[in-house]
């Protein structure tokens, strides 16, 4: 969250607490109002009283927030993979500006904050929800099967085979396969009980977590053509270690072709991406980062191609990590910040 003074921390919540124990408001909600009314940025909330479930979303729409049901339950949950897993029914998303209180009266929907520009964030929709959600109204399977179709249409390359990243990779080398014609194949299989590499704070740990995360199928690479689909390159070394994997596995060629553009700047917004001196391509240019990687060639989505993926009829998004154009303010000095955080929750 931010508001020139308070912005995204892993205190997020503690803040909002704290707020809230300092309101002279007497009823929970107006309480909660007050509280929110204090910080912006990107916040969806889910608190629970005694007889009552409230849920919150940022004016911003920055993050998703569904409502669900069960029998007579309501589910409130960041992702609607989650109604899934339980049989419940998705019935609408939280509105962005929405404080929505659930109790044995049923819903009750209050529009306590000032209307901000909808700012969706992409991101969402190029790695961190799942296939099988719903995010914004749209299915993340088709989002990102489309983004691999115009990747291919705008950076096509002569092959014998696609290969996902897995598992991220996978919806886009669905639709770059689809598009090219080139027939995709797992050539890479992935250790399941290894968390995300890009979050993880040490560069030693990242490059064992790449070795233990991934194997190759010699049989479907060796000697071929091969075009390697990822979601993004960060860092750029797990994408180096990868293609390194491949050659080493009997690649004749590997071309590297990323189904986002290039990530330029950090998020604010409840991503944990690294800094900007550590995002390679803020510093690289796009053949620099192909030498770097060791690939034959190196393609990213264009924007317009990211945006017309997720929403061809037009829509709002925020699109920083790829333009460095917040649509939220927020401190530029990181010691500011943090006095004026502490502060809050003294």
């Amino acid at each position: 969250m931010r508001d020139g003074s308070i912005f995204q921390t892993s205190s997020d919540t503690e803040v909002v607490l704290h707020l809230y124990a300092r309101s002279r408001e007497h009823t929970v909600e107006d309480a909660l109002i007050e509280s929110i009314s204090q910080v912006s940025g990107a916040f969806s909330l889910v608190l629970m009283t005694k007889d009552r479930l409230i849920a919150a979303r940022d004016p911003h729409g920055f993050r998703p927030l569904a409502i669900g049901r069960l029998g007579d339950a309501y589910i409130v949950c960041s992702e609607t993979c989650a109604l899934d897993l339980i049989g419940a029914t998705y019935l609408r998303d939280v509105e962005p500006g929405e404080l929505l209180v659930i109790s044995d009266g049923g819903l009750r929907s209050l529009r306590p904050f000032p209307q901000g520009r909808l700012a969706h964030c992409v991101f969402e929709h190029v790695y961190f929800a799942r296939p099988d959600s719903y995010v914004f109204g749209k299915s993340v399977n088709e989002v990102r099967t489309e983004m691999g179709r115009i990747l291919a249409r705008e950076s096509p390359v002569e092959a014998d085979v696609v290969c996902p990243i897995p598992d991220s990779g996978v919806c886009g080398a669905t639709g770059f396969a689809d598009a090219s014609g080139v027939p995709m194949q797992m050539g890479l299989i992935r250790n399941h009980y290894v968390g995300r590499t890009f979050i993880q704070p040490q560069q030693a740990i990242r490059h064992f977590s790449v070795k233990i995360k991934l194997n190759p199928v010699r049989s479907v690479l060796e000697g071929k053509r091969v075009v390697l689909i990822d979601d993004s390159i960060v860092r750029g070394t797990t994408s180096r270690k990868i293609v390194k994997m491949v050659r080493a596995a009997g690649a004749k060629e590997v071309h590297m072709r990323i189904a986002c553009p290039p990530t330029i700047s950090p998020c604010f917004y409840g991503v944990d991406t690294p800094s900007k001196s550590e995002l390679i391509a803020a510093t690289h240019s796009t053949e620099e980062i192909r030498e770097f990687i060791e690939a034959d060639t190196l393609a990213y989505l264009s924007l317009e191609g990211l945006l017309t993926s997720v929403a061809p009829e037009g829509g709002s998004y925020c699109t920083s990590c790829y333009t460095g154009n917040y649509p939220v303010a927020f401190p530029r000095d990181e010691r500011a910040y943090l006095q004026l955080a502490l502060k809050v929750v003294e």
